[in-house]
């Protein structure tokens, strides 16, 4: 399982939001090529890095400081926040993104990030389904910044993906996102067990060793480890020695 430290930018600061409201943030400095390089240094070999303003207004892109980390950590990168055209997903990649980072405009538009799979292959883009439990415990994909519920059932969005040859995702449950409350381990086995071919991510919630441990068990592909990090839970060398 591979160990995705988070970078949130937001007017060129390291941040972190509860649930993805931008009036529940959290600043951790305001260098984030300086934290991207620490993570480097801990033994990182992976980085995870969401563009904020850039998912509010995609004029205000941070995409030469995306640049900047890529080229100056030296770290692998997936990114993205608000893609929602193939030339954002180009500029990333043509800045050392390895991975881009499809949101909302997979749920609104399927068809076109099929062509975007077809076109970039499977490796350069990464599906973040966000998801809500509703009253049944069905998960239940939200867009707009997670401030809108789609209705639209997590099996079946990705089912939809898997012919276009779909094989990374990233999935966060809402509910655990920056509260450091645990990741929601039942819901990433099973989509471990039901999608096998999906490399899939775990996002939301992580705040001990043990959560890495739990979510190792469930045959996660990844964690995405942010608040946790920041707030010294663990460190990062902790994080990959288990």
């Amino acid at each position: 399982m591979i160990i995705y430290p988070a970078i949130d930018l937001r007017g060129g600061r390291v941040v972190r939001l509860t649930e993805g409201r931008f009036d529940q943030e959290k600043s951790y400095g305001d260098d984030p090529l300086a934290v991207a390089q620490d993570f480097a240094a801990s033994g990182a070999t992976w980085l995870h890095v969401v563009d904020l303003d850039g998912a509010k207004d995609p004029a205000k892109r941070q995409t030469a400081l995306v640049e900047k980390i890529a080229r100056g950590s030296g770290l692998r990168m997936q990114t993205g926040g608000g893609i929602r055209d193939e030339s954002q997903i180009a500029a990333l990649l043509a800045a050392g993104a390895q991975r881009v980072i499809v949101g909302s405009v997979a749920v609104r538009q399927p068809a076109l990030v099929h062509d975007w799979l077809r076109k970039f292959g499977p490796e350069k883009i990464i599906l973040s389904p966000d998801v809500r439990l509703d009253v049944a415990g069905i998960p239940r994909v939200a867009a707009a910044g997670w401030q809108e519920s789609t209705g639209v059932a997590l099996d079946d969005f990705l089912t939809g993906f898997l012919l276009a040859g779909l094989v990374h995702i990233l999935c966060t449950d809402i509910s655990r996102d920056g509260k450091l409350t645990g990741p929601n381990r039942a819901l990433y086995a099973r989509l471990v067990k039901k999608f096998p071919s999906l490399q899939i991510q775990a996002s939301g919630g992580v705040s001990s060793l043990d959560d890495l441990r739990g979510l190792k068990t469930t045959g996660s592909a990844g964690a995405i480890v942010g608040r946790a990090l920041y707030e010294k839970k663990f460190t990062l060398k902790e994080a990959l020695a288990c």
